[in-house]
């Protein structure tokens, strides 16, 4: 087996290779650090990310290869690839950065719900072990750090077969419901508040709003008016600062469209009276589909409409029609969420490194769980701290951060 060329925080670019006695006869590794090849993986990764079944939207090539053009940094691309006979059948998608030590972390960065790596369904053990071969020498002067690793995922896999230093850690809370349709939904509801929720619906049905799947070449268009929806309903109450970015505006678009011609996506509009007064952007993988940004006219509030209820009901109906399992509503714990009684399934942060690098390591996660500690210590302070954090946030960006998608 040939196993990549060390390359924690060496110079150079390009596909290193290595010979060496590794996990299975026909299988090699390499190190691509260079985004042309990046670029040129699309078709294969495809391939490897339709055979792992626990891949997320998020590791698709259409997101990663969008993400990198409009947040990478040149030179820090390092992407571990296991090949078996030339085929793809194995690949961990990292980046280097210096802060706080040498770090290898995941591509898609803050704007990614779920981070993993991607094994080909087929001979998992050998794959798994020559992917861990090729991380430990790709991280020979790093610590790895994978963030929100879905339960089941299959970086888990790897984790359990890593020989050197390793930590696991809780990371963000997302919550999930089954892929039904809303009726079905809606019985999990107590009584009082599941007539409160076919009432929404019937409201939704008595206006005539539209639901319309835009279509690859409108995209763009749609994206944009997206934006400027979620703008303004967030506009007052705070917004995520990153979404008003053009760096996320071109990546959105670019990797919707890619992801809408490939499956991986829908795009929604929802018209009144002939005009867009919402847009959402859902993101789908084989068994998990769930809605990552939406823009809606405040001037829904005044005709009563439960926007997330009409978001869910397309979503839901979606979801189920295409066979997928998982309806996810992503990170984060807000109250219209909860409504639903969904799953509480908690990410995990798993921390990988060579023996020697064990100390790092050791050092580094417990400064991550004092920063938690603090973290949830500040949230116990109720609302007077999330306003300050409001105000801070505001001020650092020219504006006010976020209370949500």
């Amino acid at each position: 087996m040939a196993v990549a060329t060390g390359a924690g925080t060496g110079a150079g670019t390009g596909t290193g290779t290595a010979t060496g006695t590794g996990a299975g006869a026909g299988l090699s590794v390499t190190l691509c650090r260079d985004e042309r090849q990046f670029a040129a993986l699309e078709t294969q990764w495809m391939a490897l990310h339709r055979g792992c079944a626990t891949a997320t939207p998020f590791q698709s090539h259409p997101w990663l290869h969008s993400w990198w053009l409009s947040y990478g940094t040149p030179g820090r691309l390092r992407v571990v690839l296991v090949r078996r006979g030339g085929r793809l059948v194995g690949a961990a998608p990292l980046m280097l950065v210096h802060r706080p030590l040498p770090l290898l972390v995941p591509l898609g960065g803050g704007i990614s719900d779920f981070s993993d790596v991607l094994i080909d369904g087929s001979q998992p053990p050998r794959t798994l072990a020559a992917l861990a071969e090729g991380l430990r020498r790709a991280a020979r002067y790093a610590v790895i750090d994978l963030r929100e690793v879905r339960p089941g995922a299959a970086a888990e896999q790897l984790y359990a077969r890593w020989t050197g230093a390793r930590r696991r850690l809780s990371d963000s809370v997302c919550l999930e419901l089954p892929a039904e349709p809303i009726d079905q939904l809606v019985k999990r509801l107590a009584s009082a508040r599941a007539q409160r929720v076919r009432a929404k619906l019937r409201k939704l049905d008595a206006l005539r709003i539209e639901e319309r799947a835009v279509a690859e070449h409108e995209v763009p268009c749609t994206i944009r008016e997206l934006l400027r929806l979620h703008e303004l309903q967030w506009r007052g109450r705070g917004v995520t600062p990153e979404h008003l970015r053009p760096r996320f505006a071109e990546h959105l678009t670019r990797a919707t469209q890619r992801m809408v011609r490939d499956g991986d996506a829908a795009l929604t509009e929802y018209r009144l009276d002939g005009a867009v007064v919402a847009a959402n952007v859902t993101l789908q993988s084989a068994q998990l589909s769930g809605g990552y940004l939406y823009g809606a006219d405040p001037e829904l509030r005044t005709k009563k409409v439960d926007v997330a209820t009409m978001l869910l009901r397309r979503d839901a109906r979606h979801a189920a029609e295409s066979g997928r399992t998982v309806i996810s509503l992503l990170r984060g714990t807000e109250p219209y969420k909860s409504h639903w009684r969904p799953a509480v399934v908690t990410n995990q942060r798993l921390l990988l490194a060579p023996a020697a690098l064990a100390p790092a390591l050791n050092l580094y996660a417990a400064q991550l769980a004092g920063r938690d500690r603090a973290a949830d210590a500040v949230r116990s302070l109720g609302p007077v701290a999330r306003e300050w954090r409001i105000r801070i946030g505001g001020r650092r960006a020219g504006g006010s951060p976020d209370g949500g998608r």
